[in-house]
């Protein structure tokens, strides 16, 4: 590639392309398995349309990607002013500036960012005796995982005002966020200056009780059905969706099929996956299977919201069962209760 167009600014998905294919087959999995899966579908397509790379832009993306690391590196020691510092010994100011101006946008994205790497006991010990405001305003800016982790560590009625308060918020003012964020500042970490994000919704709230414990999700619902029985049958149907039958084991399966209709299963497996049409097939006969497949085949088109709507009842369906322990989710927090 010729040294002018380097000057040409290369988008964000190429470059993680690029990067991805400089790391080879061994390391780039262990990269992408980190990511989400919108990012993953982006630069799969990014890493399918790529021609040709120069090596002047591989070079150029791979310098950038070095800089960025080390600045993150330094920043994590000493700070912006420390980072900056130590990137201009080996760069000029300008780009020196500029990696610490990428670093700062990206702090700026992820309010409480400090407490992603203290273990949840330890945030936990921090925050339990703050308002439930306080706690859901952290657990709405923490990682799912986390968040459901110092959720169960909680006590009972606290976890309900958390979650009813998360499931409500919409967006904080940053200036509320910084405060909250300075009181914690001398106890775990230093902080950055977090700006403007939402944060929070009921789907904030499904995902952390879709990744707590089984006794602490239960416990939570129907404690808050009591007061907000709408707010409760909103989380639920965002707690488990139609694909995620796949998490279902085969005896499940089967003792969903035998309580769904036909011609509402044809409906339903309309948009799903094809690793979800072969899941629910292979615990079929064979001739019900073709059956369920021909009825697909000639249905012709129909609308989305009949579509959705057969979805989700075979979904309540499933919950239903789950909460009777006829069947077993997959990853729903309950793996401890089982009995070989």
């Amino acid at each position: 590639m010729p040294e002018e167009t380097l000057d040409i600014a290369i988008p964000g998905m190429r470059k993680a392309a690029i990067i991805l294919l400089a790391l080879g087959k061994e390391v780039a999995p262990q990269v992408v398995s980190r990511m989400q899966r919108e990012d993953i579908e982006n630069v799969s397509r990014e890493i399918a349309e790529l021609k040709r790379i120069g090596a002047g832009e591989q070079k150029k993306v791979l310098k950038e990607f070095y800089n960025l690391a080390m600045a993150h590196r330094f920043t994590e020691q000493g700070g912006l002013s420390y980072a900056q510092a130590l990137l201009e010994r080996s760069l000029s100011s300008e780009e020196a500036n500029e990696i610490i101006s990428q670093i700062t946008q990206t702090i700026q994205q992820a309010p409480f960012q400090f407490l992603q790497k203290a273990e949840a006991e330890n945030v936990l010990t921090f925050i339990q005796d703050e308002h439930p405001q306080t706690i859901a305003l952290i657990l709405a800016h923490l990682a799912a995982q986390k968040s459901a982790e110092i959720l169960q560590g909680l006590a009972q009625q606290k976890q309900v005002e958390v979650i009813k308060r998360i499931a409500s918020m919409e967006q904080t003012n940053p200036e509320v966020i910084r405060e909250v964020e300075q009181g914690l500042e001398h106890r775990l970490s230093d902080i950055v200056s977090q700006t403007f994000d939402k944060a929070g919704g009921v789907d904030a709230a499904a995902e952390i009780l879709n990744l707590a414990d089984r006794s602490t999700e239960k416990g939570i619902l129907e404690s808050l059905e009591t007061d907000d029985p709408d707010l409760v049958e909103q989380i639920r149907r965002l707690m488990f969706v139609f694909e995620d039958i796949l998490l279902v084991n085969d005896k499940g399966i089967q003792s969903v099929l035998k309580e769904v209709d036909n011609d509402e299963l044809a409906l339903a497996l309309k948009t799903a996956s094809d690793e979800l049409k072969n899941k629910i097939f292979s615990n079929m006969s064979e001739r019900a299977s073709q059956l369920i497949k021909e009825d697909m085949e000639y249905m012709g088109p129909v609308r989305l919201s009949d579509v959705e709507n057969a979805q989700q009842k075979i979904v309540d369906i499933v919950r239903r069962l789950e909460d009777a322990g006829e069947i077993i989710i997959s990853g729903r927090g309950g793996d401890s209760e089982l009995v070989v």
